[in-house]
């Protein structure tokens, strides 16, 4: 039987295959999904068949269905209901079989398909008449970032009918976890099927994106795109299609070698809730809690919550693990909660078993947040890794390369119940460090999230994270000025100065 303070923890980075798992990618689009290959290899080391596995955070829900695959437990909680929504849809294609679902795209194209059309060729008055005979989502203020103010004019009237349309049948598909498969795949289309959608240039018109997940924001695009919806649902649909086929196969196989009892639980609760529900019951736990500002989720939610008729309640909000956002969460706050959430992590965590913190963020109070709270907790950190080099960047890191972390750093400790205290220190050295830790690359490249993570966790050790308040500007320069330059094509630093930036430095010196 496996003893697990004997696990030998994972200390390199393991490369992202974000696109390879259909069950993730291409079902339903979401904020910050993490490499579901890095997941499941966390998972495999540090928990053995029939786990529980928690992810407090869980988002889209890599984490417990990951666990879920693999003969565990996997247990989604997270308070926003599209979260949940997305999660809880993926499990349940392992319900029914493909020709289920291809006989219900057939009944559903048959009655909607000609409709479709007709309602994108309806004039503005009989547009709406025909509103008058369908269920429309409330009208909802949106947050203040927004362009515009109300729900409604996310959508042309032509989108608003065609969809609502839509979801009409859709509501009338039985059984439920039919019809629950077929609205993933509609509110996938709701993704493509509003105003903030723009396409890729030099592209078809249906590839692209919304700025609600580039710029976190509702952006109405300047020339808005109409795509068909019928069109658009059945290639949301393929997609579910081939989630199911990939889940099935996988489930096929467990259950000709090992045999397949996997488990997947979904709850919608504070992190305080869940610690006390769950208690002393989780022998492993994988979280990526939100990482502060940019991404508020509830807020951004608000395009498939308000049709889905799940908005969060404002009891809920103010819960939001975030900084800023439509309630203009304080970041004193967030701190104070982000280590409380670690402490709850830790709670629900039995003794000697594993936990793993996915984290990134310039600023270093938000690490040691977390690293003061679990020490304090009995867990001791083993690792520190940097999941680097991902091809995958956000429109803040194009814009602001150099200042911009686009990587994570993977904390993983073990519960030991020996809880520290780490000495406080304010003798760091920042420009030391840094000319040390570049001494030491191997190579001629290094990206700036492994630089910026090996200080932090060597001012962590020292007990001088707390002094370590230096400015991006000022962490940039400190880089330049041991020698290397951001080479913007690769998205790291490598070793020599860019031209014109030694006669520069040097010039400093003297002065």
């Amino acid at each position: 039987m496996m003893s697990y303070p004997k696990i030998a923890p994972i200390d390199v980075p393991i490369p992202a295959e974000r696109q390879s798992a259909r069950r993730h990618y291409g079902v339903h689009p979401y904020f910050t999904r993490r490499p579901h290959n890095v997941v499941r290899s966390y998972i495999l080391r540090y928990t053995r068949e029939k786990d529980v596995v928690v992810d407090p955070f869980g988002g889209s829900g890599v984490t417990a269905i990951e666990a879920w695959l693999e003969n565990r437990v996997g247990v989604q909680n997270d308070i926003n209901p599209l979260a949940n929504f997305i999660a809880e849809g993926v499990v349940n294609l392992s319900r029914g079989s493909i020709r289920d679902y291809t006989k219900a795209l057939s009944a559903l194209r048959e009655r909607c398909e000609r409709k479709l059309l007709a309602v994108e060729r309806m004039s503005p008055a009989e547009l709406e008449v025909l509103r008058q005979d369908l269920k429309m989502p409330r009208n909802i203020r949106l947050p203040r970032s927004s362009d515009v103010l109300f729900y409604h004019e996310l959508f042309s009237p032509h989108q608003l009918a065609s969809l609502a349309l839509l979801k009409d049948a859709i509501d009338g598909i039985s059984p439920s976890w039919l019809r629950r498969g077929m609205l993933l795949a509609w509110s996938a289309t709701l993704a493509k099927v509003n105003k903030t959608f723009l396409s890729a240039e030099g592209r078809a018109e249906s590839r692209g994106g919304s700025s609600i997940f580039s710029i976190y924001r509702y952006k109405v695009a300047k020339m808005p795109v109409e795509l068909p919806v019928w069109q658009t649902f059945e290639e949301r649909f393929s997609n579910v299609i081939a989630a199911k086929a990939e889940i099935d196969k996988t489930i096929e196989v467990k259950q000709r070698t090992t045999g397949w009892y996997g488990k997947f639980e979904s709850y919608a609760e504070d992190i305080d809730a869940l610690a006390r529900r769950l208690k002393s019951q989780a022998d492993y736990i994988f979280t990526d809690p939100p990482y502060g500002g940019h991404i508020s989720y509830l807020d951004l939610s608000t395009l498939w919550n308000c049709w889905l008729d799940q908005m969060p309640s404002d009891s809920a909000r103010g819960r939001e693990l975030i900084v800023g956002g439509e309630l203009a969460i304080q970041e004193s706050s967030y701190v104070r909660r982000l280590g409380d959430a670690v402490t709850g992590c830790l709670s629900m965590l039995k003794k000697d078993r594993w936990m793993s913190v996915v984290f990134q963020h310039w600023n270093p109070a938000y690490f040691e947040a977390i690293l003061s709270s679990a020490a304090s907790e009995g867990a001791e950190l083993r690792t520190a890794i940097s999941q680097i080099g991902d091809p995958i960047w956000s429109m803040h890191k194009k814009k602001g390369s150099e200042s911009v972390l686009a990587g994570e750093m993977i904390l993983t400790f073990i519960k030991s119940g020996r809880r520290t205290l780490t000495p406080v220190s304010n003798d760091f050295d920042v420009s030391d460090a840094v000319k040390r830790v570049l001494s030491e690359v191997e190579g001629n490249e290094i990206y700036g999230e492994l630089l910026f993570n090996k200080i932090i966790i060597a001012a962590w050790r020292e007990g001088a994270i707390r002094s370590l308040g230096i400015a991006k500007s000022d962490f940039i320069h400190l880089i330049k000025k041991n020698g290397w330059h951001y080479d913007a094509s690769r998205h790291c630093w490598a070793r020599g100065l860019a031209r014109g930036e030694a006669s520069l430095f040097a010039d400093a010196e003297y002065q």
